[in-house]
C-alpha cells in the first residue's frame, strides 16, 4: 500500500505543479469568507487569522524545496517591509515541508520577517483547496478573498492581487 499512497501523492503534486500560472479570479475561495486558522510559528509562537481581521492580508503556502517559492521569497519580504506600516500583513505557511531545519533556512536566507507557520497535517492548505505551491490568496480587511493567485508571483501579479485588497506596491 505505501508505494501506491507515495504515486498518488507524487502524482498530485505534479498537477499541481504543472498547471498554469497566474492570478486566478475564479480561485477556489474568491469572493468567500477567508476560513480561519491558528498556526504555530516557527519559532513557537501562535498567529491566527482571526487576531488579523481589519487588516488586508496576503497569504502565502510555500516549501523551502520551491523553487518558484524561492523566486517570489525576496518580493514578499520587500511587500512586508513596506507596508506593514500601513496594515498589511504579509503571512507565509509551510507547505508539507517536514525538516524544520530547512525551513528556518529558508527564512534566514531570505531574511523574512513576517511569520511563516507550521502546517503539519495540511489541514489550513486542505481547507484553502492548496494542491502545489506557492499559492498566494489576498484577504481583504473584512476577511473575504478577493484574489487567487497561483505559481510564482512577479511584481505585476502581485499587485493586481494587492488592488483587489486596496493595497498599493
Amino acid at each position: 500500500m505505501p508505494p501506491v499512497l507515495a504515486a498518488v501523492l507524487v502524482a498530485a503534486l505534479g498537477v499541481g505543479l504543472l498547471r498554469g500560472n497566474g492570478t486566478q479570479d475564479g480561485g477556489p475561495l474568491v469572493g468567500k469568507a477567508a476560513p480561519d486558522f491558528t498556526l504555530q510559528t516557527i519559532d513557537g509562537g501562535r498567529v491566527s487569522l482571526a487576531s488579523l481581521k481589519g487588516r488586508p492580508v496576503v497569504l502565502n503556502f510555500w516549501a523551502s524545496w520551491c523553487v518558484p517559492c524561492r523566486d517570489e521569497a525576496p518580493l514578499l519580504r520587500d511587500l512586508s517591509e513596506k507596508q506593514s506600516a500601513n496594515g498589511l500583513a504579509v503571512v507565509g505557511v509551510v507547505f508539507s515541508d517536514k525538516d524544520l531545519k530547512s525551513v528556518r533556512s529558508f527564512v534566514q536566507e531570505y531574511a523574512l520577517a513576517y511569520p511563516s507557520l507550521l502546517d503539519p497535517n495540511l489541514n489550513t492548505a486542505i481547507t484553502y483547496g492548496v494542491s502545489g505551491v506557492p499559492e498566494t490568496f489576498f484577504i481583504d480587511k473584512g476577511g473575504m478573498v478577493r484574489g487567487y493567485d497561483q505559481g510564482g508571483l512577479t511584481r505585476e501579479r502581485l499587485q493586481a492581487g494587492l488592488t483587489k485588497i486596496g493595497v498599493a506596491f
